[in-house]
């Protein structure tokens, strides 16, 4: 093992490192990476007939006034019938509802394309089955949504906007009667007792905002090329899904809760090439919360994060919360992250609360500019140690990790009696780093070639004569 180096004062603490963390981690033998051939070979975007469908000739107009939802609802419909193919959404803005999508059908925004959806709550009801932070309930539909269904996608080079604002949606978040705090602990509630899922019904007047695309139980999906903008909640959500691809997208939200991309309990997920700008997450893997994530149990697994740009965010990787059924080979590389609003580069979050076993999760070739906290990971978040269910994290791996500036190289906090095992950085620097290392708990660490350097010192101002 290559001498680490750190530059002082942080030079005697790397020394120290293994004996106040803990025995040193040991990599397994086998190099992980061997197993992403394999992995990306499970991920096959669905194919379409080459059948098209414009909803201009069903009715639908794209002045941004008249309501398109019933013409985009029969395009879908039609190309149902005909066995499939692309609902093509031409140049022009479009105002809709709900967009139910349905097997085997490709909703295609054509360049210049604009979807806009109307914010009037009433309109995203009945209740349909869905997941708010990690808990099934019946609630406002999500604003493009699948449920069990085969080969669906959203592409082309238009934008989907949410409406979501600082009037529309956003404000729920808020405090006070018109918040969601209520109607959050009744879902909490719930979900902690046992009510079945078919009773837990949130419809006119709660405040629980719908995620904005979200296929539920679906295989094959296709994400890709959209922007997606405005957001009410958390922006693409596949929930218990398999074979999911997120391609080309940029998203570009700033609101309460706008996770870019949320995986969450689904498998063979790849996202890659996109862009986050978000105002929570850019990408965070999940499989949901408490009682409820442990009655599904489902981990979130084999998902490849590659080529994708993060800005603005509380994490650019993150793993958690709502975490309670497990994460595990995850696979992360080649990604830039960068921005003063940065909260976080690589995030664990978990507590005692939810539990759940996060391993096997490899990081490679990632840059980052500027950050809060490069590498983070929390077992004391929000609850922390008051909980029945202590959260399990080993074998994590960064490998050639680049950091311009961060206020923490190392953020790590275990519970007693749930050490982190088997974190291992190795052939990274961390330049201008403000704080160093923070450290709590029984911690597993290994460093390999690892720099951390500190913010320069200002040079004194020469002394006039």
């Amino acid at each position: 093992m290559r001498k680490t180096r750190l530059a002082a004062p942080l030079a005697a603490l790397a020394l120290l490192l293994p004996a106040l963390l803990g025995r040193a981690a040991e990599a397994p033998a086998a190099d992980p990476w061997t197993r992403l051939p394999e992995i990306l070979s499970r991920i096959v975007p669905p194919e379409f007939p080459a059948k098209d469908f414009v909803v201009t000739k069903f009715g639908a107009k794209g002045d941004g006034k008249t309501d398109a939802s019933a013409a985009i609802r029969k395009a879908i419909e039609a190309c149902v019938k005909a066995g499939g193919g692309r609902v093509v959404v031409p140049e022009g803005t479009f105002l809709t509802g709900p967009i139910r999508l349905r097997s085997r059908v490709n909703l295609h925004l054509a360049k210049g394309a604009v979807v806009r959806f109307v914010t009037d709550p009433a309109r995203y009801l009945p209740p349909v089955l869905t997941r708010w932070e990690g808990m099934e309930l019946m609630g406002y539909s999500p604003l493009v949504y699948a449920l069990d269904e085969e080969s669906i996608a959203v592409t082309g080079e238009g934008t989907l906007d949410g409406g979501a604002s600082e009037t529309a949606w956003w404000p729920w978040k808020g405090k006070g009667p018109e918040g969601q705090k209520a109607d959050r602990d009744r879902l909490f509630r719930m979900a902690e007792e046992g009510v079945p899922v078919a009773e837990r019904v949130f419809g006119e007047g709660n405040r629980l905002r719908p995620p904005f695309v979200e296929p539920y139980r679906c295989r094959n999906v296709l994400i890709e090329g959209v922007t997606i903008t405005n957001a009410p909640f958390w922006v693409i959500h596949p929930v218990l899904s398999q074979n999911v691809t997120v391609r080309n997208v940029k998203v570009v939200s700033h609101g309460p809760n706008n996770d870019g991309c949320d995986p969450e309990s689904s498998s063979d997920v790849l996202i890659e090439d996109s862009l986050f700008d978000t105002g929570d997450d850019c990408i965070a893997l999940k499989s949901g919360r408490n009682a409820d994530g442990r009655r599904l149990a489902t981990p979130v697994e084999r998902v490849v994060v590659r080529r994708c740009t993060m800005k603005a965010g509380h994490g650019g990787v993150t793993i958690g919360s709502e975490i309670s059924g497990g994460a595990r080979d995850v696979f992360v590389e080649k990604c830039e992250m960068s921005s003063p609003d940065l909260e976080r580069g690589l995030r664990i979050k978990t507590n005692a609360m939810r539990g759940g076993v996060v391993e096997n999760v490899f990081v490679r070739d990632v840059t980052i500019g500027e950050v809060g906290n490069a590498i983070d990971v929390d077992m004391l978040y929000e609850e922390g140690a008051n909980g029945s269910f202590l959260p399990t994290v080993r074998n994590v791996r960064v490998e050639r990790m680049s950091v311009g500036k961060a206020a923490y190289a190392l953020f790590l906090r275990a519970i007693r009696g749930a050490p982190i095992r088997g974190l291992s950085v190795k052939d990274s620097v961390f330049r201008e780093v403000a704080k160093g290392n923070r450290i709590e708990g029984t911690v597993d660490v290994g460093l390999e070639n690892v720099t951390i350097l500190p913010v320069p010192a200002r040079e004194k101002p020469a002394t006039a004569r």
